[in-house]
């Protein structure tokens, strides 16, 4: 199997892990947890795991001098990505803000061509297009009452721009490719835990886990949208690069509603049946043109 064709399985297995979210963060909000309490238990669960990988592999487990300042500068960027995306969750339906906060690709995109000279080929716009159609699909009238305001757009709005920060920087950065992916992960985890720790600080609360229930939904948080999804992210960008992993994303709205099927009994529509294949056959596009190319 090529370099390539497994950057497109990783950037798949981490769009479906990504869209794991929801199923795990909204039932903590039932039980009284707010979204800097959540995100700061799935970040220090996600620590150890991490570390003890780095150990058992016999990696150094110290970062460089030069390390130090892009790593934990990433991590920062992942923390508020996390926790404006979290605090949406509390103005709007999960499957909504899920939905919204695939407007990455797009900024992803748009980033590597403003900033970084990528050519901007017809064949991604055509892309772009068909999960911008995709998108509005999913986008169910029905859903409206479900609070989509001005204060959730931007908090997604703001989620996606700085995931897609995240994305371009793992790409352009002379320092970041090579760290070693599980050690870089540790670290952006250490930076991005004290986003919430100052927000403790600033006056939210900290509200702990009271059941096992709760534990185990921040432990699952804490391997699949975080460890996994985040270290196979990492992955696939060094192997095909930032805009095509981005684009792969769009199987992390389609996952997020499959499980609200199978767990929270929801009833898709024909609409957004119509509209996850529109974004599963623009993913799909991108690999025929990458191969193509």
């Amino acid at each position: 199997m090529s370099a390539r064709a497994r950057g497109y399985i990783l950037a798949a297995l981490a769009a479906a892990f990504y869209g794991t979210n929801p199923i795990f963060a909204v039932p903590l909000y039932g039980t009284g947890m707010n979204p800097v309490s959540v995100l700061l238990f799935r970040y220090l669960l996600g620590i150890p795991l991490l570390a003890a990988i780095v150990i058992f592999r016999s990696e150094r487990l110290l970062p460089r001098a030069r390390e130090v300042f892009p790593v934990a500068l990433l991590g920062i960027i992942m923390g508020m990505s996390s926790l404006t995306l979290y605090e949406a969750y509390t103005c709007m339906d999960a499957g909504v803000a899920s939905t919204l906060l695939f407007m990455y690709p797009i900024l992803t995109s748009l980033l590597m061509s403003l900033f970084f000279h990528e050519k901007f080929r017809l064949s991604t716009g055509i892309c772009l297009l068909m999960m911008g159609a995709g998108l509005y699909l999913l986008m169910d009238p029905a859903q409206q009452d479900a609070g989509i305001g001005m204060k959730g757009f931007v908090l997604i709005f703001v989620s996606s721009l700085l995931y897609a920060v995240y994305l371009v920087m793992i790409k352009v950065s002379k320092v970041l490719p090579y760290i070693p992916a599980v050690q870089s992960l540790l670290y952006q985890l250490l930076s991005g835990g004290l986003v919430f720790l100052a927000a403790v600080a600033a006056g939210d609360s900290l509200v702990l886990p009271g059941t096992l229930f709760d534990w185990g939904n921040l432990a699952a948080l804490a391997i699949f949208p975080t460890v996994l999804s985040l270290l196979f992210t990492i992955r696939a960008i060094r192997r095909i690069g930032p805009t095509p992993t981005a684009i792969f994303g769009a199987l992390e709205p389609i996952t997020a509603v499959a499980l609200s099927i199978l767990f929270l009994g929801e009833n898709p529509t024909l609409r957004e049946f119509a509209g996850g294949a529109l974004i599963v056959l623009s993913t799909m596009l991108v690999v025929v043109a990458d191969r193509g190319k």
